[in-house]
């Protein structure tokens, strides 16, 4: 995951999360042994059409940020943002030796070296685990090289179709951004969802909106001071109410879906391994959502069409995407 300042604690006394997950909900089994795709499950055809009877409108919204963005790709700390190289020009034409194509044809190609989880991004279940174990119960061993089991490509190949809820925290809390460290629980969420006018239904995918990496782009360097971002924080009521939910994504606007360190037992990331690890409860991080925010806020629709497919990319950890919200 890279490094990551500490937040309020030390490492040292944080309990390990064999301890801190022990009686957790745990979704391996539910669909066969050899399942890599989890909680996505849930999205099956009835589903798909409960999220089209939402459309009203045909607008439509892209939630990926920026590849290459001037102003900075927003990047979890160790990561390096993306770097796009030109391969061929019209200055690859300039010299005796340039290539020849009958007709006179001339192109532009280039290549980009980036890392898989470093923009706009769905991570695989096998991503994160502890004790050993990665998703479904596969050996940790099978991520050696690659990921054999629970890789990106099943999320791919599946694809993501549902009904999306946008939960606006920052407006919902009065604010232009929620500011680091800042939590929410799942009460907060429903209490969001009731305030714009809906309420969050068996699974849904759920779209956060905290508007925190808006302060990256006004100063990067102080963004990663103490790196801790707002998001979810983890207790057994949340992660029992996701389990309940039958939520199968959870989509946000920051770089690691939940608050980076937990305020409460300071453990880095426990939703990762409570949700994704667990439940099979697929994340999608670094969205850009402000567009469509900012429909919601003006039409008071907040429910709609969520279609997402990740790169197919054999054995990877995570895969760039472009979400489409259909309103």
């Amino acid at each position: 995951m890279g490094h990551a300042h500490d937040h309020g604690h030390t490492h040292d006394d944080a309990p390990l999360m064999e301890d801190l997950l022990r009686n957790a909900p745990s979704n391996w089994g539910r669909w066969g042994p050899d399942d890599e795709v989890g909680a996505l499950n849930f999205l099956t055809p009835a589903e798909v059409l409960r999220g089209v009877s939402h459309i009203r409108s045909g607008e439509t919204f892209t939630l990926q940020r920026l590849i290459g963005d001037p102003r900075g790709d927003p990047v979890w700390p160790g990561r390096t943002p993306a770097e796009r190289t030109m391969v061929f020009d019209e200055s690859s034409w300039d010299g005796p030796d340039a290539p020849r194509f009958p007709g006179g044809l001339h192109y532009a190609d280039d290549k980009l070296d980036a890392f898989l989880q470093g923009s706009t991004q769905y991570d695989a279940l096998g991503h994160v685990w502890y004790g050993g174990r990665i998703w479904n119960g596969y050996d940790a061993r099978t991520t050696v090289g690659g990921l054999d089991k629970a890789s990106v490509e099943a999320l791919g190949a599946r694809g993501i179709v549902g009904r999306g809820v946008l939960l606006d925290m920052a407006r919902h809390r009065g604010k232009a951004a929620l500011e680091r460290a800042e939590t929410f629980t799942h009460e907060d969420l429903m209490a969001c969802a009731k305030a714009q006018g809906h309420t969050i239904e068996k699974h849904d995918i759920l779209i956060v909106r905290t508007n925190f990496l808006s302060g990256f782009y006004e100063d990067q360097a102080s963004f990663y001071d103490d790196f801790c971002e707002p998001g979810l924080t983890y207790s057994p009521e949340l992660v029992d109410w996701f389990h309940a939910m039958e939520i199968p994504n959870l989509v946000t606007d920051t770089i690691a879906n939940e608050v980076t360190m937990d305020p409460v037992h300071g453990v880095a990331l426990p939703l990762h391994c409570a949700l994704m690890r667990n439940l099979g409860v697929t994340l999608t991080e670094i969205c850009d959502l402000e567009a469509l925010a900012d429909s919601c806020a003006r039409d008071g629709r907040y429910t709609f069409l969520y279609v997402a497919a990740p790169l197919k990319i054999h054995r990877a950890t995570g895969s760039p995407v472009n979400p489409v919200v259909i309103k």
